[in-house]
């Protein structure tokens, strides 16, 4: 492979290769109220199995297709949410990511057999990778977190050793900065906003390098790579505590095909584009249209905190939506209610920009208008 690259071995990769899907198998089976020695029983196999599923040492990614499709069956049978199967794929493909970064550490590793340049990842993946990291169990596992049959003291979230941490966020880093070309776009962007989780301080330096590169000046007009860096660029920094620079890229963002590409991409990162994506140029041509909007605006309007590093990217991004298809207002008072009262909160903060001002004013007008 190109560029110095590593590849992972078979005892490099079982160190952590089932993390975070073993741990939420462990939570379906909590979920099921069922002991590790009940669910042994159910699938007959030997509870050392069910152990080896939980704790990562047996990976999960090592079962055959049609033994994973039956696991996944017997779980819903057995009570856990129908979900479950969803819930463990998901996890498996953020413990490959998390299994490449730590196996290969500041080392390089090609493209086209990295996890994260395979797909476009949505906020389910995105989160399962953070979790290990950042200690919060991801919003929608939050259906497994029911009661269960534990014995004494248990995790309570997948754990990676401070070593491993380190190894993952300077691949994170080696990855985002040695990634130039064309074709490495995917995995550079996806590399840069997990970096805004990082938090040293030569990280939050990186960062801050990044966006006087990408982000300083205004995007080519339907470029998304450069319009994609500029947001991850922005972003990363505003979850690394510096909003700032997320201000100027939400002024740079004035043209309608950015303004397509980012509602395009909000609706693919919380599920309403249902299909996968493998690069991101569908965000400049896919149809809003195609998506219905109203599980968009319930997610945005959720995240309207005035505290938040993305409030100024959230507002811009629920103004643009509401102005494309205002009849997401028509005819449910309740929605239009709870968002009057979102906004009124906003109202009230004191650090507002003047776009973010006038963007809550176009969005109280098109309330008041709703139905009429």
């Amino acid at each position: 492979m190109a560029r110095g690259s590593t590849t992972l071995t078979d005892g490099q990769s079982s160190r952590t290769n089932g993390l975070v899907s073993g741990f939420v198998l462990k939570l379906a089976r909590h979920s099921a109220l069922l002991t590790q020695e009940r669910f042994a029983e159910e699938l007959a196999v030997d509870v050392t199995t069910v152990q080896g599923w939980e704790s990562g040492r047996r990976p999960l990614s090592a079962m055959s297709a049609g033994d994973f499709l039956k696991l996944c069956g017997r779980l819903s049978r057995l009570g856990a949410p129908a979900a479950i199967g969803r819930h463990l794929r998901e996890a498996i493909e953020a413990d490959q990511v998390l299994t490449t970064g730590i196996v290969a550490g500041d080392a390089w590793v090609d493209p086209e057999s990295h996890p994260l340049a395979a797909s476009v990842h949505r906020w389910t993946i995105t989160n399962l990778i953070l979790w290990p990291l950042l200690g919060r169990m991801p919003r929608h596992l939050h259906e497994l977190a029911s009661g269960s049959p534990r014995r004494g003291p248990t995790p309570t979230q997948p754990k990676l050793s401070t070593e491993a941490r380190t190894r993952f966020l300077d691949h994170l880093l080696t990855i985002a900065d040695r990634a130039q070309r064309s074709d490495e776009a995917l995995l550079r962007r996806q590399a840069v906003y997990l970096l805004g989780f990082d938090g040293r301080p030569e990280v939050v330096d990186w960062l801050r390098t990044e966006w006087n590169r990408a982000g300083r000046h205004r995007p080519r007009d339907h470029d998304i790579a450069e319009l994609l860096e500029a947001r991850s660029a922005s972003v990363a920094l505003a979850v690394a505590g510096d909003s700032t620079h997320l201000y100027d890229f939400v002024d740079h963002m004035t043209d309608q095909a950015a303004e397509v590409a980012n509602l395009n991409y909000w609706a693919y990162w919380i599920g309403e584009l249902s299909d996968e994506q493998t690069n991101d140029d569908f965000m400049l041509t896919a149809d809003t249209r195609s998506w219905a909007g109203s599980r968009l605006l319930r997610h945005l309007m959720e995240r309207l905190d005035p505290a938040s590093p993305q409030r100024p990217l959230n507002i811009c991004t629920l103004h643009a939506l509401i102005a494309s298809r205002p009849e997401l207002l028509s005819g449910r008072q309740a929605v239009r209610t709870s968002l009057t009262e979102v906004l009124d909160r906003l109202a009230s903060t004191a650090d507002l920009s003047g776009s973010e001002r006038d963007q809550l004013a176009g969005l109280e007008y098109a309330i008041r208008i709703a139905d009429r």
